[in-house]
């Protein structure tokens, strides 16, 4: 993970970013349901349960 970091670092953020869109690409053809709905919610910082508690205010 280092590495990726290291190589990230050097990159712009954009170009960074649509190299990392492409593998994600690939990576999520291969997971389920489940694991790249896990992935989003630990990205934004929040656990699944919350889509509950946040439907709560509406």
């Amino acid at each position: 993970m280092e590495e990726m970091l290291k190589i990230v670092a050097r990159m712009d953020p954009e170009e960074a970013l649509a190299a990392i869109s492409k593998v994600l690409k690939v990576l999520f053809s291969a997971l389920g349901e489940e694991a790249r709905s896990q992935f989003l919610w630990d990205l934004m910082g929040e656990s699944g349960g919350d889509k509950v508690s946040s439907l709560v205010h509406l």
